[in-house]
């Protein structure tokens, strides 16, 4: 099933979310710190039977956070509700895992209203001893550093918080059964990471210092299923929630796939129809372009009728300074990759550029300049790897390009002028995100340089 991205505006806040599928809607939040990425193989398989939709919560994915940096778990319920009330849906049914459960219970404790059903994976509730653990240590600051250590940091981070619970204590007591080792699956919330940047904090320590929302043993509301399989930290915590409203349930399950199955059919009896048409951003989303062999989605973001500008290679349309319309590549920024080996031939890259060109009623094309210098050189493979080395060679990659071209050639006779605000680390960040998302950056330099002669 086809899964679609869009772009809302709450407020003052751009939103991000994803959508497929047809049928009753059913809203879906994520965990801390990931985005609704991570729902994206549940949605091909729950959208078979409901309208799917995942909005990436604030400060995370490609929503922007709240001013305030230590908002509370009532802030973020709050705009989950602003969602759906800037894409037109009164009512729905939601499942939420860990954070975005947390957040979800809080919504329905204060819009009892907007919420048919709540499934929920896992519901913390945490002792004052271990609130004082989490709160000395679970968030430190993460900013980019000059030489690219932060990211060494974050990758073992991740990795080693399915090692250990927390993640920093690390002794034999705090052993986890579901330890891993595996680079994609260590990149995918890395990406998401770096997307959040300090953000992280806000979103994960508000729902660290969450209360206890279980509305009292009397109180009707929304049916409400939460479960936990075996080796999700939090299945303990099941035997913690004490009495509940007469139309909740807890259980602990065997796997996640128990668990998953238990909250569809949960779910399932209580969803109902949302809207024909969402709400969207008028000046950002995805169009779909079919051409030379590339079918998928196009992130663009501008003013339509406007000159579209198109990045270079290894960049993304974030890093296009001043352009009226621009649009990610294939194989770059937010749109899809090729489905095979990116073409290296000028040919298809100029119809899929002409055909969103058309899509989005571009008056003409601009270039951005391509890089000088040998394409297999200046652009490495940075495929994920065990020790997350691939993270510090793109760093290094980015920062060395400021001050040599081509940047591998480290000598003076390649040195270039450059303004010292340009490799502060915030914005060195930017283009290594654009990096280690280009992989088809290779293939659009030796298609540029085709263009070009």
């Amino acid at each position: 099933m086809t899964i679609t991205r869009h772009f809302v505006d709450v407020g003052s806040r751009r939103v991000h979310y994803r959508r497929s599928g047809t049928g009753p809607v059913l809203l879906m939040v994520h965990q801390s710190p990931r985005s609704s990425a991570e729902y994206e193989p549940l949605m091909r398989d729950w959208s078979s039977r409901f309208t799917c939709i995942a909005p990436d919560t604030p400060g995370f994915g490609r929503s922007d956070p709240f001013d305030d940096p230590e908002a509370p778990i009532e802030t973020f319920a709050d705009s989950l509700v602003a969602f759906l009330d800037a894409i037109g849906i009164d009512r729905v049914a939601a499942y939420g895992f860990h954070s975005g459960g947390i957040i979800l219970v809080n919504a329905l404790k204060r819009h009892p209203a907007r919420f048919t059903a709540l499934a929920i994976g896992g519901y913390a509730i945490w002792t004052e001893s271990e609130r004082r653990i989490f709160s000395e240590g679970y968030l430190p600051p993460f900013r980019p550093l000059t030489y690219g250590e932060h990211l060494t940091w974050a990758w073992n981070r991740i990795l080693e918080q399915t090692w250990f619970f927390p993640w920093f204590a690390v002794e034999p007591a705090t052993r986890m059964s579901v330890a891993h080792a595996d680079p994609a699956r260590v990149d995918s919330t890395i990406r998401d990471l770096l997307d959040s940047g300090d953000a992280y904090r806000t979103g994960y320590g508000a729902v660290l210092r969450a209360a206890r929302d279980i509305p009292a043993p009397g109180e009707p509301t929304a049916p409400v299923l939460i479960s936990a399989y075996a080796g999700d930290p939090l299945q303990d915590h099941i035997d913690r929630l004490g009495t509940l409203p007469p139309d909740w349930t807890a259980r602990k399950v065997a796997t996640p796939a128990e668990h998953q199955r238990e909250s569809l059919e949960h779910v399932a009896h209580h969803a109902v129809a949302g809207p024909d048409h969402l709400g969207e951003a008028v000046d950002e989303g995805f169009v779909h372009v079919a051409a030379a062999g590339f079918d998928g989605l196009i992130h663009w973001k501008g003013a339509r009728g406007a000159t579209l500008t198109v990045h270079g290679p290894g960049r993304a349309l974030e890093l296009v300074r001043d352009a009226a319309l621009a649009i990610d590549l294939p194989g770059h920024g937010l749109s899809d990759p090729w489905p095979d080996v990116p073409p290296s031939e000028a040919a298809p890259w100029r119809d899929v550029i002409e055909t969103a060109a058309r899509a989005l009623d571009a008056s003409e094309i601009a270039y951005e300049a391509a890089p000088q210098g040998d394409p297999e050189l200046l652009f490495p493979a940075l495929d994920p790897d065990r020790f997350g080395a691939y993270l510090t060679r793109a760093w290094s990659i980015v920062r060395a390009g400021h001050f040599f071209s081509p940047w591998y050639a480290a000598e003076a006779g390649a040195a270039v002028d450059f303004d010292p605000a340009d490799v502060a680390p915030d914005r060195l960040a930017i283009e290594h995100r654009a990096l280690i998302r280009s992989s088809a950056a290779r293939e659009w330099l030796i298609a540029r340089r085709q263009m070009e002669e």
